[in-house]
């Protein structure tokens, strides 16, 4: 077939008995990436830098095991035959809610210890974590992971896609929609769109609102066109009724926080 080449190799690095994935790569990079903005989103609200510092040493860790954990449970029908896989993550299987479970436990308990304002962390987290998510699904990419239905080369031609990416996307003799790029796409977008909001009159908590608003509406039409999506009771993709939670959240939390004059302005 014209231009079909093979997959990419997902390990990036073989020393010894040692393999090294570009998941893992990818997602460290992500991390790195997100802290350094939020490290100098915090200098310029006055926050120690130490902070964010201190808070990736905690969350990231546990984030994993969450994500982990979050993924895990949904697929158990699986795992339960196959429990040496569990901790096997380089080979994919984390779940951004459950990561966000993980991270947003941690910051909250982590903000009452240091006496800083979650809301302000959040705020400020925000636009790293909706760019580090963009980065991360490329790891799914790598591992061929976050793919959706059937589609032919043809149409991923008319995407203008790069030959790397189409023959990526063939899987099991047949192509699939790139949804871990579009996801990306829509989270490179989002990032820009919170760039711009930060730059506004908004009110505290209203930036990582706006994030979880933002996020959770593009996910949900896009984890529809997903074929390895993580099931409630076999009927319900739990991406899916997560999103219309956080969003519906979120908007309460914003009507909530305002009534209650807990969400004052931001200087712009």
């Amino acid at each position: 077939m014209k231009n079909e080449k093979l997959p990419l190799d997902p390990i990036a690095l073989s020393l010894g008995p040692i393999e090294i994935y570009w998941y893992g790569l990818i997602i460290a990079a992500a991390v790195l990436i997100g802290l350094l903005i939020a490290i100098k989103e915090s200098e310029k609200r006055g926050l120690n830098k130490e902070i964010f510092m201190d808070l990736i040493l905690l969350a990231v860790p546990i984030s994993i095991v969450t994500a982990r954990i979050y993924y895990v449970l949904f697929e158990w029908s699986y795992y339960s035959k196959n429990p040496e896989q569990i901790i096997q993550i380089w080979n994919g299987g984390i779940a951004i809610h459950g990561a966000l479970i993980g991270a947003l436990v941690t910051t909250y308990f982590f903000s009452r210890a240091k006496k800083v304002s979650f809301w302000k962390i959040v705020d400020i987290a925000a636009p790293s974590l909706i760019l580090s998510q963009a980065i991360g699904r490329w790891g799914n990419f790598m591992n061929k992971e976050a793919f959706g239905g059937n589609v032919s080369r043809g149409f991923l031609e008319n995407l203008m896609l790069p030959d790397f990416i189409i023959n990526q996307m063939y899987i099991d003799g047949v192509y699939h929609h790139p949804t871990f790029l579009y996801e990306s796409l829509w989270d490179v977008t989002g990032f820009l769109f919170l760039l711009f909001l930060r730059r506004t009159h908004i009110r505290h908590g209203e930036m990582f609102l706006s994030y979880l608003i933002w996020y959770s509406f593009g996910r949900f039409f896009i984890e529809g066109m997903r074929t390895d999506s993580l099931m409630l009771f076999d009927e319900i993709r739990m991406a899916q009724l997560m999103s219309l939670v956080l969003i519906l959240g979120s908007v309460i939390i914003m009507i909530i926080r305002r009534k209650r004059g807990y969400a004052a302005y931001q200087d712009s």
